[in-house]
């Protein structure tokens, strides 16, 4: 029988991608057995998650050569038939390397995958194509040989505690924000999400989502939308604010963890996207999506596959440029 170990070991959003692989796996192998590696956090985002046997955790952050160690030989005990490399780092090739496993798969960005039983080219778009190859179809041709040719869309399960936790927030119409991104330059700036909190109808309740480290950015935000606006940043867990952005009638997110939450909840979505470009493969997948980003060609953009602590040129118009009414016409109509 197969035993599947996928890992992806790098931030929320990538670790929410790569889903898509443990939706497909389990679609073609419903008897196998599959675990998940990821980073330490991440590890919330798939409790009780009814495909996965184990979410196997390395906690980068502290004592990071101990607890590699300690993660090898939990990887070597549980004898993988197949792992499955998600990751392109050094250290996921490590694990895939030095697990066991009798089929050891990952992309050839991989440093060590001269090593792996099964290299497969990775694909980015180049920066001018219209065609763009999505995250979920890169992984997918890791296990394309040992499934079916269908691309799955990723996939969370909050708890129905998850959905009670914000039952009550759902009494009145809504939208929800996640105005941060841990890139200066992904962010849409806070001076432009305040003008648009200004535009929207007061019949809205506006919930800012995020973690505890956002919350005094919100505030600063929440402090111009008047009576209408929630800052909950700190105050939910990821699958909670998975179950809140579910039912909204519009999210805004950054090109960051949020808008995969999204994706994975087929949230309605909309995308801004400041310094990046989905042509990368990381945009939005819901049925009710849209991509707002700067109209005009600039030269400097891309600046890079991912953002950066501040804008290269110095001008930021790339975000500072969006106009703001793209945001606002779903809400409007």
């Amino acid at each position: 029988m197969f035993k599947f170990l996928v890992i992806q070991t790098a931030f929320i959003g990538d670790a929410i991608l790569a889903s898509a692989c443990i939706e497909e796996l389990h679609k073609s192998h419903p008897t196998a057995t599959i675990d998940f590696l990821v980073r330490k956090g991440n590890e919330q985002l798939f409790e009780k998650h009814p495909f996965l046997n184990k979410v196997l955790i390395w906690n980068k952050q502290q004592h990071k050569l101990q607890h590699f160690f300690k993660t090898l030989q939990s990887i070597r005990k549980e004898k993988y038939t197949h792992v499955i490399n998600l990751h392109r780092y050094t250290s996921s090739g490590l694990f895939t390397v030095f697990s066991g496993a009798k089929e050891t798969i990952g992309f050839d960005k991989n440093p060590l995958s001269f090593l792996f039983t099964k290299k497969i080219k990775h694909r980015i778009s180049d920066y001018g194509d219209t065609h763009w190859v999505h995250e979920t179809e890169r992984n997918h041709e890791l296990i394309a040989a040992i499934t079916s040719l269908n691309v799955q869309l990723p996939k969370l399960y909050p708890s129905e505690q998850d959905f009670a936790k914000v039952a009550a927030l759902k009494k009145q119409a809504y939208i929800t924000i996640a105005p941060s991104s841990v890139w200066f330059t992904k962010q849409f700036p806070i001076a432009k999400w305040i003008a648009f909190v200004k535009t929207v109808p007061k019949h809205y309740t506006i919930y800012l989502l995020g973690g505890k480290g956002d919350h005094a950015m919100a505030a600063l935000i929440a402090e111009y939308a008047k009576d209408n606006c929630v800052n909950l940043c700190g105050n939910l867990s990821l699958l909670e604010s998975a179950a809140l952005m579910k039912d909204a009638f519009m999210n805004y997110v950054n090109d960051s963890g949020p808008l995969h939450i999204c994706s994975a909840m087929n949230a309605p979505t909309r995308a801004i996207f400041c310094s990046t470009q989905a042509n990368f493969g990381f945009g939005p997948l819901s049925t009710n999506s849209k991509i707002i980003t700067y109209k005009e060609n600039l030269d400097c953009k891309p600046c890079g596959l991912h953002g950066k602590k501040e804008c290269p040129k110095g001008h930021f118009t790339c975000a500072l440029g969006i106009d703001i009414n793209e945001l606002s016409e779903c809400l409007t109509a």
